[in-house]
């Protein structure tokens, strides 16, 4: 069941809520007047009676009743409170009235002097009760005193005109409540309709936008909340036509990349390929030199030593391999962290050249170094030792009879190029560009030789990519140049040290 004022419309809604909230006013604020209305006349009425009391014992101490100037000062007092007083002494001698017909507020005294009416309230000093003429029937609020003097006050105002008063000013409510509902539902009416009918056209703006039609605006304007919410709808309607453009661009760039991953598919089945051809001659040489020693193909212990030294080698290169390959994998899934730090490079170049030692006695090669001075870059250490690693081992791999291997740290427009130059065969030029790819090997006869899987490039080009800086190779009549830059942060570049060190 649909709660009541669903289908109502926000005019017809205000109207609603305004008229009940006035008739609501209206209600309690008769309930209020009528009720407590009285009570608070009365309390006035009390007070002004205390304050005419107050004004009568000073004056009487003063002995001030024959001044004029003080009587009509009393007088007006009185009248602008509607109270009738009357101030006579023990013998019954008027001493003040405001009156005419004492007679009946004598009488009154009388019944006073001789204790006849209870008090609403005694102070000490005074009496303030509630009386009722019998005569008239009205009902009065009267205050009775004897001064020092012995003379005696009495002081009335009548009730009946503070419960008229009570009922005129209920009538007054009502007709003016009458007044402001029969205006307010005028006014809410006019207002209304200035909320709403933005409203609807926001509405109608909405339908146009949810069928894709950005091109209309909420042209009303104002700076209320309705206005800024119609800025609101013009501002999302151009986002939402900006978005919808992108979405069309990355629908495209989507269906590019499903064409690139059928492209990765293919390279992933080439991947495969080539790690099952790397891996398929080392392990047919272990399997069937490792059966070989089954079968005890020979007893010598020599032949038999040169059998397991094939096995752990090719072993050896499976290992490297598998390495090389999850290195690779992790730096082109961006899952290898980058931790760039201060580091002396010609320090890091050393101690890579010094681990090479041994590799680079069997090739009886001669590396040699620029500079021995220390020369700062910002990088990852580690990935920088790979890099620096693959590129001298590829030069003691691919050295010709010369020998040499040349090491060079050179400060270039703003940063610090690391070359590794080694006398050799050119790579042919058709070569050059695929000499980053995985499994790609120039002399595949020559890297089986000396153990090679063509993926140490792959690697340089990985970590090279990851810090955002170039690497290259470079042709020459005499060799290969392979080179790499990094940020500088320098302390001097082979200051007073010879062109060429030998390590």
């Amino acid at each position: 069941m649909k709660k009541f004022g669903a289908k109502l419309s926000i005019r017809k809604k205000m109207m609603f809520i305004f008229v009940g909230l006035i008739l609501f006013l209206l209600i309690l604020l008769v309930f209020v007047n009528g009720t407590f209305a009285e009570w608070y006349y009365m309390a006035n009425k009390r007070s002004d009676l205390v304050s005419i009391y107050k004004e009568i014992s000073k004056v009487q101490e003063k002995d001030l009743l024959g001044n004029d100037s003080e009587v009509l000062k009393l007088n007006r007092m009185t009248e602008r409170n509607n109270v009738s007083v009357l101030l006579i002494d023990s013998s019954m001698r008027v001493q003040y009235a405001n009156v005419y017909d004492v007679s009946i507020l004598i009488d009154q005294v009388q019944d006073y002097v001789l204790g006849n009416k209870p008090p609403l309230l005694d102070s000490g000093d005074y009496l303030i009760t509630r009386a009722r003429d019998v005569m008239s029937g009205a009902e009065y609020l009267e205050m009775w005193a004897q001064f020092d003097n012995s003379n005696y006050l009495l002081m009335r105002c009548s009730l009946d005109s503070i419960r008229s008063n009570v009922s005129i000013s209920n009538q007054f409510i009502f007709y003016i409540g009458i007044l402001i509902l029969a205006i307010g539902i005028i006014l809410v009416w006019f207002f209304s309709r200035r909320i709403s009918e933005p409203l609807l056209e926001l509405a109608e703006l909405s339908k146009k936008m949810a069928k894709l039609d950005f091109d209309a605006k909420y042209t009303r304007g104002g700076a209320d909340e309705i206005g800024i919410l119609g800025e609101s709808f013009n501002t999302m309607s151009d986002e939402l036509k900006d978005k919808i453009s992108e979405l069309k661009t990355a629908n495209y760039e989507l269906q590019r990349d499903i064409k690139k991953k059928e492209q990765v598919e293919t390279m992933r089945t080439e991947f495969i390929g080539n790690v099952s051809h790397e891996l398929k001659t080392p392990i047919a040489l272990i399997q069937g030199y490792a059966e070989g020693l089954k079968d005890g193909i020979t007893d010598d212990p020599e032949s038999m030593e040169f059998y397991c030294d094939v096995i752990i080698d090719e072993a050896n290169k499976m290992n490297r391999m598998v390495k090389n390959l999850l290195t690779l994998n992790q730096l082109e899934q961006g899952r290898d962290d980058t931790q760039f730090e201060r580091i002396d490079i010609t320090s890091l170049i050393r101690g890579v050249v010094q681990s090479l030692e041994i590799m680079a006695k069997q090739k009886e090669a001669d590396i040699r170094m620029n500079t021995q001075e220390p020369v700062f870059v910002w990088a990852d250490e580690f990935k920088v030792e790979q890099v620096v690693r693959n590129y001298v081992s590829n030069a003691l791999n691919h050295v010709d009879e010369n020998r040499i291997v040349d090491i060079r740290i050179e400060e270039r427009d703003g940063k610090i190029r690391i070359s590794v130059f080694n006398t050799g065969e050119p790579i042919p030029e058709e070569d050059i560009e695929h000499i980053w790819e995985k499994f790609y090997k120039v002399d595949k006869a020559r890297t089986r030789e000396y153990g090679g899987s063509g993926i140490g490039l792959s690697i340089v080009k990985a970590i090279m990519e990851s810090f955002h800086r170039e690497c290259g190779v470079l042709n020459h009549e005499d060799g290969v140049e392979f080179w790499f830059e990094l940020d500088t942060e320098k302390t001097g570049i082979g200051s007073g040290q010879a062109e060429d060190d030998t390590v």
